[in-house]
């Protein structure tokens, strides 16, 4: 039977190859240790939960709740931006709170998006950023991911061998899966950018309090006028470690969030009250809480870092996010990352995201996700360790059990 329009669209799911290959293993007994998945392991801060559970046991919050979010969230999404990035938002007609930062990015796509736009995207990407636009007809035209002085000239490229024109550019810094961080004055040369060529900005910013640094990664809304052009998403999954509560935002230009508020309008009546006055209770914190998952990541960071370059994987330290982006060793970078993950799965009880899955350039990296304890990162290493060094003594022998088949 053949495929329905937009599933056709959609290229078969790499991550679930990895998945399938992960649950057999485990099936087996084997003890993978994840690092593939993006998922916080690290518990929802006490006193969120506990506003949770005071607030639920009201039942009048029971009811249907608002789509666009409660207006205690978003003048406490509000008041976050003005505290943080020094921008000033209203909270009634620029702010509109999501599902998680990734139905945010597909319902705006729905929203703005005619059969045949142009996207400009970064490849490699985190999916939903192509994939949100291409299932409602867009098109994309693929970019550089590094914002360096060569950006500009490939936003340049891009108008200039796209017809039609394209509506939007999409940002995401720091980046996942790369963990590129942007500059201030980055985002002042693209803002200059949309505006003298009428394009939309839309910048994925859910990594803003991961870094490591000492420099708060920037927001774009920060350049002066960016509000007339850019729409920005953030999450509360990774900096309260709220993955499952699934709540995040959407700020900036007020004809863009209203065109998104509309057609979520349509589709969900907003996520559960009580969670919605959590995630109130949490961004009017004292930070403490985000100070504390920052300083674990970061930790862990550098247990990997250091560990893996001891087992013979050296990999360049990430300066946000709460992942690295690991060039795949020389010796097995010619299978490319898909089926170097399956090796690691295999042969070393590790699992990682395979850079292909996040685009075609990707695909001489897999992406590691600081989701497991220092131990467990330890571990992971000496696993990889002996894998490298067996693999070293009797290469033939390590092949993809994909390759048997």
């Amino acid at each position: 039977m053949e495929e329905f329009h937009k599933v056709r669209r959609l290229p078969p799911y790499v991550f679930e190859q990895v998945n399938r290959l992960k649950a057999s293993a485990r099936s087996r007994g084997a003890d993978i240790i994840d690092l593939g998945m993006g998922n916080p392991d690290l518990p929802t801060p006490k006193t969120i939960v506990d506003k949770l559970c005071e607030v639920v046991r009201d039942p009048r919050t029971h009811r249907y709740s608002s789509s666009r979010g409660i207006p205690g969230l978003r003048r406490a999404q509000a008041n976050y931006y003005a505290r943080r990035f020094g921008v000033k938002l209203d909270a009634d007609t620029q702010v509109v709170a999501t599902l998680g930062s990734k139905e945010g990015f597909a319902n705006m796509a729905q929203a703005i998006t005619a059969p045949g736009d142009v996207i400009l995207c970064p490849n490699p990407t985190y999916p939903i950023h192509a994939f949100g636009f291409i299932m409602s007809g867009g098109v994309i035209r693929s970019l550089q991911v590094e914002p360096d002085d060569g950006f500009i000239p490939a936003l340049e490229r891009g108008i200039r061998h796209s017809i039609p024109k394209p509506l939007a550019l999409i940002l995401n810094y720091p980046s996942n899966p790369t963990a590129l961080v942007a500059s201030l004055d980055f985002y002042r040369d693209v803002v200059a950018f949309a505006k003298k060529n009428d394009i939309i900005i839309l910048s994925d910013l859910a990594y803003s309090e991961i870094y490591f640094d000492g420099n708060p990664p920037p927001s774009v809304l920060q350049v002066p006028g960016a509000i007339e052009v850019a729409v920005e998403f953030t999450s509360m999954s990774k900096t309260f470690s709220m993955p499952g509560w699934r709540m995040g935002f959407a700020v900036g230009n007020e004809r863009l969030i209203s065109a998104l508020t509309r057609v979520k309008s349509y589709l969900d009546y907003g996520a559960f009250t009580p969670i919605q006055v959590a995630a109130a209770h949490a961004l009017n914190g004292d930070g403490a809480d985000i100070a504390e998952v920052r300083d674990i990541y970061h930790k862990r960071r550098d247990v990997m870092v250091d560990a893996f370059s001891r087992a013979g994987w050296t990999i360049p330290a990430p300066a946000a996010s709460m992942f690295a982006w690991a060039p795949i060793p020389e010796p097995f970078r010619h299978l490319g990352s898909l089926e170097f993950s399956k090796l690691l799965i295999e042969h070393a009880d590790v699992a990682v995201a395979p850079g292909v899955g996040f685009g075609e350039h990707g695909d001489d990296h897999v992406r590691i996700a600081l989701v497991e304890n220092e131990h467990r990162i330890r571990q992971a290493a000496r696993n990889i360790k002996r894998f490298l060094a067996s693999s070293a003594k009797q290469p033939n022998n390590v092949v993809p059990l994909a390759a048997h088949r």
